[in-house]
């Protein structure tokens, strides 16, 4: 069963067409990786998904409940989360705080936040399980002006998964990252594979081979190819296109 279903999306921009009538399909389950040069299309696609964007044709279906026209709200409710659509990152609290914070919006409960400790349970203790999932547990009480920039896209991510998804939206986790946080970034997003659906755009291809159960490369808004990893290696087209395969143009 796909958990996300696009059909024909068609976004513009003036005289620009960003979106060309684009296809995609995200099984669930899958790390589904977007490849593309720059202008792509790739972030307009997923501001489309996430509801920050309506599309001007075409549909895009939500374990098989269209959702074209719904906004970004309801499609958080029902199971789409980009990672950055958490505001309430506030960088003088703790990881932990912050986290308890993105806890209590999922459970749309109102909650004493300053109350004494043995009466916010509730917040703590899935707070403090979802910094220990991404690596973060011994930073729990880190200010998040203190952390580095890798360990605030943990965060970032912890504060994700607080919303419960079904559906990760994630717009190039290792953008800024260093060698080493780019390689803990990998193994983090390793082993939360299987349990979400992820739709993943990023610019490091080491990090999309490793990752990608199938990739789809966009050219001009337009999908140019759909397969695993070894597929997209060896297509010509994307070669051409985009990974810069000079001999395979002439």
């Amino acid at each position: 069963m796909n958990a996300l279903e696009v059909r024909g999306l068609v976004k513009r921009f003036g005289g620009l067409t960003a979106t060309d009538h684009l296809d995609l399909e995200v099984r669930t389950g899958e790390l589904h990786a977007v490849i593309g040069p720059n202008g792509a299309g790739k972030t307009t696609l997923i501001n489309q998904l996430s509801g920050e964007l309506f599309p001007d044709e075409g549909t895009i279906r939500f374990n098989d409940v269209d959702v074209t026209a719904q906004p970004i709200d309801r499609r958080a409710r029902l199971g789409i989360a980009r990672s950055y659509q958490i505001t309430s990152v506030f960088n003088e609290f703790t990881a932990l705080q912050n986290v308890m914070l993105a806890v209590q919006g999922e459970s749309g409960r109102s909650f004493g936040f300053w109350e004494p400790v043995a009466r916010q349970r509730e917040l703590i203790e899935p707070a403090q399980a979802l910094l220990e999932r991404v690596g973060l547990a011994s930073s729990a009480q880190t200010p998040v002006s203190a952390m580095a920039h890798g360990a605030r896209r943990q965060l970032e991510l912890a504060m994700t998964l607080a919303l419960k998804p079904k559906v990760m939206l994630l717009d190039e986790p290792m953008a800024g990252m260093s060698h080493h946080e780019s390689e803990g970034m990998v193994a983090l997003l390793k082993k939360l594979k299987g349990a979400y659906s992820v739709v993943l755009v990023e610019h490091d291809m080491d990090a999309v081979f490793a990752l990608a159960d199938r990739i789809t490369v966009v050219v001009y808004g337009k999908p140019i190819a759909c397969g695993t990893a070894d597929e997209i290696r060896s297509n010509r087209e994307v070669r051409v296109a985009y990974l810069g395969d000079q001999e395979e143009a002439t």
